[in-house]
């Protein structure tokens, strides 16, 4: 192939973002440098964060992507290597070897799951269970949007860590019966009353720790939380909680899918079987 898909935005949103603020270019592949190698994407991650970056024009040029090396001139990453990378919404990309990283796939794991509970979604989740609430055994746990990709994973995780009592809220009479069914012991809409009221009557006895899920990923060395996490998804102690929507010439769709709360897990976009 000598041409490359990718989705760019043309316009500032007015309001909420539509299909209209973005557009589907065709473009020749460049010739590889020395160092670089060219990645055919099979996983595309659309994430909340992005609506912030289309204030500056620069959603879709920064995105996380799991995909396979189909040309190379680096000799640390040679044709057929498995990466994860960050440069974007397109079919193909041109990255060097600074750049990227190499994803070693564990036996009975998706290689979704390393874009979702195994990548900065569930790191996320680790991190803010593990170094900033400081969560400890048999300490009772409220999450914030709970039904989706960091959210269910915080929720599953903390349940290793020995957590008491697990609730959640979520958007919907749907969600709340997920969440039951990954693990939770309570879980609400926040839409059919009163949050106080809601939490109240799920936790009679109070909570120990809430995570207010915002989301984002700042940390890259995830080697220990996988060695942490790995064993429990091969023996399906732990689910692979995703949405994933076939066709990059879905991408946008599924982008205001997860702003509107349309998913359940991480939202990804399946560009290469």
């Amino acid at each position: 192939m000598s041409t490359f898909l990718a989705v760019r935005q043309v316009r500032r949103p007015s309001g909420a973002p539509t299909s209209d603020d973005f557009t589907v270019v065709s473009a020749p592949l460049p010739s590889l440098a020395d160092g670089q190698v060219l990645v055919e994407n099979v996983y595309l991650s659309v994430d909340p964060y992005m609506r912030q970056l289309m204030d500056t024009g620069e959603a879709g040029l920064e995105g996380r992507a799991i995909g396979r090396v189909v040309e190379s001139r680096s000799a640390e990453f040679p044709t057929g290597t498995t990466v994860f990378h960050r440069a974007g919404w397109a079919t193909h990309a041109v990255v060097g070897a600074a750049e990227i990283r190499r994803v070693h796939q564990a036996d009975g794991v998706p290689l979704s799951a390393y874009l979702g509970v195994l990548g900065g979604t569930g790191l996320t989740a680790f991190v803010g269970l593990t170094r900033i609430a400081r969560l400890q055994p048999g300490e009772d746990l409220f999450i914030s949007a709970a039904a989706g990709g960091v959210g269910g994973a915080a929720g599953q995780i903390a349940r290793l860590m020995g957590a008491g009592r697990i609730i959640g809220s979520t958007g919907s009479a749907a969600k709340v019966a997920h969440l039951k069914e990954i693990g939770f012991d309570a879980a609400f809409d926040h839409r059919a009353g009163p949050v106080g009221e809601q939490l109240a009557q799920a936790t009679p006895d109070g909570i120990d720790v809430y995570l207010d899920n915002v989301g984002g990923d700042h940390l890259d060395a995830r080697e220990p939380f996988e060695r942490f996490l790995v064993p429990y998804l091969q023996n399906g102690s732990v689910r692979v909680d995703e949405t994933v929507v076939d066709g990059f010439g879905n991408l946008v769709d599924a982008f205001l899918g997860v702003l509107r709360g349309d998913n359940i897990g991480k939202m990804l976009v399946r560009v290469q079987s």
